[in-house]
């Protein structure tokens, strides 16, 4: 089977289960933004020197994969696909997000104020990947504000995901210095 199914060509798309909504349409923006993040996170997992983002960074972006799955459901199918085996994100993930900030924040990492992107290629895609996964939140807000999602943990673990990446940035610049 080609990867080029053609089905797209008039402008759709396939959301899991065989519904068709517009390329355009926000679930489907949602999760390409989201897609994106995960795009990013793999750069940033490339650039990395230390083990410590490196394994962090692919664990997350399996998690990314969870995410992106529940996003990809209209809420009528749900139910369905839960029971079919499929994971919907949960607290348990948010939790372990929480708990690598409050590590990385107990490593007295260093910054004063605003931190200006760029003082390491790592870094600086961390910080890129930061900035798609705000994006990401606001579309994620949007599908809620429209009634289009009903997992709200999903908010919250973006949430705490870019405030966790802004601390691996500043962990990585705060590792050149020592």
């Amino acid at each position: 089977m080609s990867i080029a199914t053609k089905t797209g060509d008039n402008g759709t798309t396939a959301l899991m289960y065989g519904r068709r909504v517009p390329k355009n349409h926000p679930r489907v923006e949602t999760y390409g933004t989201v897609d994106e993040l995960n795009a990013a996170l793999g750069l940033a997992r490339a650039t990395a020197e230390h083990d410590f983002v490196r394994g962090n960074l692919l664990a997350i972006q399996k998690d990314l994969i969870v995410l992106m799955g529940e996003l990809c459901v209209q809420p009528e199918d749900l139910n369905r696909y839960t029971a079919d085996g499929y994971f919907s994100v949960s607290a348990e993930m948010t939790a372990k997000l929480d708990a690598l900030v409050k590590e990385i924040e107990a490593q007295n990492i260093s910054f004063k104020g605003w931190a200006t992107p760029g003082a390491t290629p790592n870094s600086a895609a961390l910080d890129v990947a930061r900035t798609v996964c705000r994006r990401a939140e606001r579309r994620v807000c949007e599908l809620k504000f429209t009634g289009e999602m009903r997992n709200t943990e999903i908010i919250l673990y973006l949430n705490r995901l870019s405030d966790l990446l802004w601390l691996f940035a500043r962990w990585v610049e705060t590792q050149m210095k020592t």
